[in-house]
């Protein structure tokens, strides 16, 4: 028997998974690659929203938990996937010059918004009211993560490559069974396909779907992140991953026309060269109305909880939130109520 079963091998599933882990317990992970939006998610961690100057939800407490996450996973599987890089905020206005010192001044902002104002010129990038710095950021390659993440559990065999079948699961009173498998708890981190699971379905997750690219542009050049409508990402060799889209009406996985003209269109109004599409890519982001996580444990079975809706911000979110739901189901700590499956006030049944 094992402490963890774990449904889900993306950032929610990871991030409990090395939680876990960290504590001495016991886990089994299973997935069946259903789902694609923690692989080609930007990956960006980033404490403020720069849309209009305002503090992350518990931004440095994530912050500082992230530090030690993924250094400690980094040297499990002997890769860096966490790579420190500036994020520069382009500002299109003086307007927009005066709302960013504005917010710098706030004290949840202070220690994220440089008050240094960046004039370097950029080739390829029109900025003639310069940038302005985000503190505290960079970015995790996703996909090199959750590949190597998954290695590492399949050469100690706690991964299985298989679709989870809800009508194998057995609830006994101090465990559950499934097929081969008995665990004292099961954690269902399966980002959109929470749709096809009979113990969480009607909760409220919504699916907000993605677009990127990965364009070749020989003459931008670029050793910082710069957001603006879109973010640019430099991975080196000419290469950048630009994104992203926001749809939500479309659940599909699949680039489409619309997105990929949309991109375009952003990216000829910050870059003034040519560039190459080398790679679309989509996924359906696990997002939820209030813009928070949903963990918790159902409302009639102990046994069986759930850790979801990390939404853009898995990254940073996915290490606090299952830290928050490991030490509610081992410390009987209280979940914080924002993103306690609790606050939807309504019974969970199977």
């Amino acid at each position: 028997m094992v402490d963890y079963l774990i449904v889900g091998c993306g950032l929610a599933g990871i991030s409990f998974a090395e939680i876990a882990l960290k504590n001495g317990k016991t886990i089994f992970v299973l997935d069946d690659d259903s789902q694609n939006s923690s692989k080609i998610a930007g990956g960006l961690y980033n404490p403020v929203i720069l849309k209009r100057f305002s503090e992350v939800w518990k931004a440095k407490e994530q912050l500082e938990l992230m530090v030690d996450f993924y250094d400690t996973i980094e040297k499990k599987i002997a890769c860096k996937v966490d790579f420190k890089t500036p994020i520069l905020r382009k500002f299109f206005s003086i307007e927009e010059q005066n709302n960013w010192f504005s917010a710098s001044d706030k004290i949840a902002l202070t220690p994220f918004l440089s008050t240094q104002l960046i004039s370097k010129k950029y080739e390829s990038i029109d900025s003639p009211y310069g940038y302005g710095e985000v503190l505290e950021t960079g970015y995790v390659d996703t996909s090199l993560l959750l590949n190597k993440y998954r290695e590492y559990l399949k050469s100690n065999n706690l991964f299985l490559k298989d679709k989870f079948d809800y009508k194998a699961l057995q609830v006994e009173s101090s465990y559950i069974s499934y097929k081969d498998i008995q665990a004292k708890h099961i954690i269902f981190a399966e980002g959109f396909g929470l749709h096809s699971n009979p113990y969480f379905n009607d909760l409220p997750l919504d699916g907000t779907k993605g677009e990127l690219f990965i364009i070749k542009a020989p003459e931008l050049s670029l050793d910082v992140i710069v957001n603006t409508s879109v973010f640019i990402l430099p991975l080196g060799n000419d290469l950048f991953k630009i994104g992203a889209t926001y749809n939500w009406k479309d659940k599909t996985d699949l680039p489409t026309e619309e997105g990929k003209l949309e991109l375009i269109e952003r990216i000829k109004e910050i870059i003034t060269c040519d560039f190459e599409i080398i790679s679309h890519f989509a996924g359906v982001r696990p997002t939820v109305k209030d813009r928070r996580p949903l963990l918790g444990t159902h409302a009639e079975y102990n046994s069986i909880h759930i850790l979801n809706g990390l939404g853009t911000r898995g990254v940073m979110l996915g290490p606090a939130m299952a830290k928050g739901l490991f030490e509610s189901i081992e410390l009987k700590k209280p979940l914080d109520t924002e993103v306690d499956i609790k606050r939807f006030n309504k019974k969970i049944k199977k």
